[in-house]
Parts: structure tokens; C-alpha cells; sequence
């Protein structure tokens, strides 16, 4: 009987921890996605308003230097201002995609804790198995 209750309350023990975990994944799972979609839609108004603002900006350019020589030097310059400007920002965002700390770090820590508090259970249970085998054996020669 004792048996029988000992691998029972192992196995709701282990059917905890294992819902624990799936539970703090849901939890992180629903925070990256709300993350996500308002990462999303901040950039996407961000880059609406930013795209009319360069538009505006390099018209006003335009209409400036037209009447001069200088003309398609001005828009040159702003050609080339906007390809380093754009360059900078795929950098950056490479750099973030990078150097991020991964999706689901918490999760995947606990993971690592039960994994280790395993082999530390097991490491014990197994020198002490492994003295039994070893003083039955000399007890026996």
C-alpha cells in the first residue's frame, strides 16, 4: 500500500510541476503576443507619419533649391541621407533581433532548474546504490 501511494503522490507532483510549467508558458506565450501586436501597430503608425514627414520634408527641398543649379545636388543629398538613415535602422533592428533575449527565457529557466534539481536527486540515490552494490560484493568475497 505504501508503494502504490508513494508512485501516486509522485505522480501528482509530477503532473503539477508539468501544468505549472505549461501554465507559465501560456502566460509568456499571451505576453509576446500582446508585445508583438503593439510593437506592430506602433511602427506601422510610426511609419506612416514618418513617411509623410520625409515626403513633405523632401518636396519642401525640391521646391527650394529649384530655381538654382543645385537643384539635383539637393536631392542627391537627401537620396543619399535617407539610404544611410535606412541602413542605420536595418542595423538597429538586426542588432535588437540579435542580441534580444529569447521568447519564453522564464519558462525555459524553470525547465533548466527541474532538470538540474533531477540530476541532483538522482546523483545521491545513485552513489548510494552504487555503495550497497560495492559492500555486497566485498561482504560476499
Amino acid at each position: 500500500m505504501a508503494l502504490r501511494q508513494s508512485v501516486s503522490d509522485l505522480s501528482v507532483t509530477f503532473l503539477s510541476a508539468v501544468r505549472t510549467r505549461l501554465e507559465l508558458f501560456s502566460l509568456e506565450a499571451a505576453e509576446q503576443r500582446a508585445r508583438l501586436v503593439s510593437m506592430l501597430a506602433m511602427a506601422f503608425g510610426a511609419l506612416v507619419c514618418l513617411t509623410l514627414a520625409l515626403f513633405v520634408f523632401t518636396l519642401l527641398v525640391a521646391l527650394y533649391f529649384w530655381p538654382t543649379e543645385y537643384r539635383y545636388m539637393a536631392l542627391g543629398v537627401l537620396a543619399l541621407l535617407y539610404a544611410i538613415a535606412g541602413g542605420g535602422l536595418l542595423w538597429a533592428v538586426r542588432h535588437a533581433l540579435v542580441n534580444g533575449p529569447p521568447p519564453f527565457s522564464a519558462t525555459l529557466d524553470e525547465l533548466r532548474r527541474d532538470a538540474d534539481l533531477l540530476v541532483r536527486v538522482r546523483e545521491p540515490a545513485r552513489t548510494s546504490t552504487d555503495s550497497d552494490t560495492s559492500d555486497r560484493l566485498q561482504g560476499g568475497l
